[in-house]
């Protein structure tokens, strides 16, 4: 029964997500985020590409792991978001540890990627990291 009622809210998120403006609202993204990565055993690092008006263009799992850590390649999501002619990106992951503080690592990830987005002319517009029922927005403490 749980695992229907999260099915089907990850499914009405996920057509709300690409029929509206949602991504006007951080804390939409955020819970949508949060559905789709919050139970996972293994970190998932997924990324939102969006066009010039913050309209999602796909959502991806890019990149498996394990408990602990994932390894996350910028050129595979600039290359992606050439590919989808994206204007922003929105990455995101799951702490399987259930703290949804964004460790140095992931810090250092988030400057590799948005200087290769730089590179490229596409935002990236937050990561927002999914932990214990919680996120972290990037964006929102200042760091992007």
């Amino acid at each position: 029964m749980h695992d229907e009622i999260i099915n089907q809210a990850r499914e009405i998120l996920t057509q709300r997500l690409y029929r509206t403006d949602t991504l006007a609202s951080p804390q939409d993204t955020a819970s949508y985020l949060a559905l789709q990565l919050g139970d996972r055993e293994q970190e998932v690092f997924s990324v939102i590409f969006l066009d010039n008006r913050n309209h999602v263009l796909n959502y991806q799992e890019m990149f498996h792991g394990s408990i602990a850590t994932t390894p996350v390649y910028p050129r595979e999501i600039a290359r992606q978001a050439l590919k989808l002619n994206a204007a922003g990106v929105i990455c995101s992951h799951n702490h399987p540890s259930d703290n949804a503080e964004p460790s140095a690592q992931d810090k250092a990830i988030t400057l590799n990627i948005q200087k290769v987005m730089e590179l490229i002319e596409v935002r990236l517009v937050d990561h927002i990291v999914v932990g214990g029922g919680q996120t972290v927005s990037f964006a929102d403490r200042g760091w992007l």
